[in-house]
């Protein structure tokens, strides 16, 4: 179970990083013009740096409380993009060796949040229709 410290670590994390995304999502896609959602791009590929960093430091050094890794992995980071987790994990993965882990964990995000997203839409859709 987690300690109210941690909620409220990943809680005003997950605050700054949801405000940090929107931000960042419009300055991008306001700034370059596009056919592809360059702004949500930007954040994951973003978000992905910055977690591959945090996460070398958390496993490499004693610098990071326990708060502090929570306020800024699950929160900033988490709220930004969940690609990062995503990223990072699959990064483990691989440099574990697991590679056709990684290779399903890579197509099944991939792929599975895509359809499940249409999937939503459409159940979505059809209920809406079915109301009106």
């Amino acid at each position: 179970m987690m300690s109210w410290q941690t909620i409220l670590a990943i809680g005003s994390g997950g605050f700054l990083g949801a405000i940090l995304r929107a931000y960042l999502n419009g300055l991008i896609s306001h700034r370059v013009p596009h056919d592809l959602p360059y702004g949500t791009l930007g954040v994951n590929l973003i978000g992905s740096f910055i977690m591959g960093i945090f996460i070398a430091y958390f496993m490499y050094t004693t610098i990071f409380s326990i708060h502090t890794k929570s306020f800024i992995s699950t929160g900033i980071l988490g709220a930004l993009t969940t690609y990062s987790t995503f990223a990072i994990e699959s990064f483990i993965l691989i440099k574990g060796g697991h590679i056709l882990l990684a290779f399903l964990n890579m197509s099944f995000n991939t792929f599975g949040t895509v359809i499940m997203a249409s999937s939503g839409f459409y159940v979505a859709r059809f209920l809406i229709n079915k109301v009106n």
